[in-house]
């Protein structure tokens, strides 16, 4: 890649990041400071609020990426960090389960992910462009990773209206580097109405096949964690000290991932790796179904969880953006992006009603019949061929 394709991935790496980070502070604590407010006792609640931003943000992900096909990336992108603040100093003030539930619905309204995936794509040439994805694939990763080690941490110094208030500011500040550090899009790129990529390229059978899979890792990732913080507090670790587990976890995690991409890059062959990651995920499912697992065990186990999402969060935007039209890739990658954000509703609210019916043990056989699926959905995608410089245009 050129300085400027380095800059524009780490720079809008940065601003997705940042964004992720607000978003995923409130993931590891929420489902056990949610028994402290009122109406919090309702798990299906706690899981309401867990994934209602994913409502709001599934329902405006196409609506800003069309803005943005219109009008530009970086205004659409000012727009969307400022209601995502908004939501989040609403937050400040939720003492009631409900209000916790409208400040992550106002965050979810600022839709920006597809804008900003959009915005990679335009500062890249085609054969980078995998790299350049992987990047913000990976920073979504890294501020998972981080808030899984800060969160807890935050929560004992400042609570839970700090932590919100903290995520406003996080997305006041990625305004910043959207402003000084982020490229522009090409001259000309807006200046015409863009035209419709077509019902057709949308409904591309691998193109569903990789949007079903980023919404099934969601729902997963969401119904975990509704019952995965506090199986850690039973098991003994209370959750100001969840750190000391997801650290090491984490770290290692991002180790093991490193060789798997740089597989599937270097030697065109992501489907491979793609069906390892799933199966992967599918293993650490079952076994936490079948198990009552101590903190050393779960430990071993997010272990292993990590190191699939994070491949597959690498993986999948990387593939998808190489199916999306130049103009139009507003809208279809804003598609990619609804059925994520619709993950992380689904998965928040089906979680809370199955841990409240059934238990822990539910939620993980629920999680582990939607990745048995999502394989032998993935085992029919079509090789991608090799290419000189990295996946082949031709996209899956």
């Amino acid at each position: 890649m050129n300085r400027a394709e380095w800059r524009a991935g780490a720079s809008l790496a940065g601003v997705y990041g940042l964004r992720m980070l607000g978003l995923f502070f409130i993931l590891p604590i929420f489902a056990v400071h949610a028994a402290t407010i009122e109406g919090g006792a309702d798990l299906m609640l706690v899981g309401l609020a867990l994934g209602a931003y994913g409502l709001s943000q599934g329902i405006l992900q196409i609506p800003f990426g069309m803005a943005s096909d219109r009008w530009g990336r970086k205004p659409v992108l000012y727009a969307g960090l400022l209601v995502f603040a908004a939501g989040s100093f609403l937050g400040v003030a939720a003492d009631d389960i409900w209000t916790a539930i409208a400040a992550r619905t106002l965050q979810g309204a600022g839709a920006i992910n597809s804008v900003a995936m959009a915005l990679a794509a335009d500062l890249t040439r085609e054969q980078h462009r995998t790299k350049v994805m992987a990047m913000i694939g990976a920073s979504i990763g890294l501020m998972f990773a981080l808030s899984l080690v800060g969160a807890p941490l935050l929560y004992r110094s400042i609570g839970m209206g700090g932590v919100f208030a903290l995520t406003g500011l996080l997305s006041l500040s990625a305004m910043g580097v959207v402003k000084y550090l982020v490229p522009d899009s090409p001259r000309g790129l807006h200046e015409e109405p863009p035209p419709e990529p077509g019902l057709g390229r949308l409904l591309d059978a691998d193109l569903l096949r990789l949007n079903a899979g980023i919404f099934v890792l969601h729902v997963v990732l969401y119904a975990m964690f509704v019952v995965v913080p506090p199986l850690i507090v039973n098991a003994g670790l209370e959750l100001t000290l969840h750190w000391k587990l997801y650290l090491p976890v984490v770290l290692a995690s991002f180790v093991l991932m490193v060789p798997a991409i740089l597989y599937a890059d270097r030697r065109g062959r992501p489907k491979p790796v793609l069906l390892g990651a799933v199966a992967l995920l599918l293993a650490v499912e079952a076994t936490l179904a079948a198990t009552d697992a101590g903190v050393a065990a779960l430990a071993a186990l997010m272990l292993g969880f990590f190191v699939a999402f994070n491949v597959l969060e690498a993986m999948l935007p990387a593939l998808v953006s190489r199916m999306a039209p130049a103009r139009g890739r507003g809208v279809a990658i804003g598609v990619y992006n609804t059925t994520q954000t619709l993950g992380v509703f689904f998965g928040g609210l089906l979680g809370g009603w199955v841990a409240m019916h059934h238990g822990a043990s539910g939620v993980f056989l629920g999680c582990t019949a939607l990745a048995a699926l999502w394989l032998g959905i993935a085992a029919g995608m079509r090789p991608v061929p090799r290419a000189v410089n990295g996946l082949s245009s031709k996209a899956l």
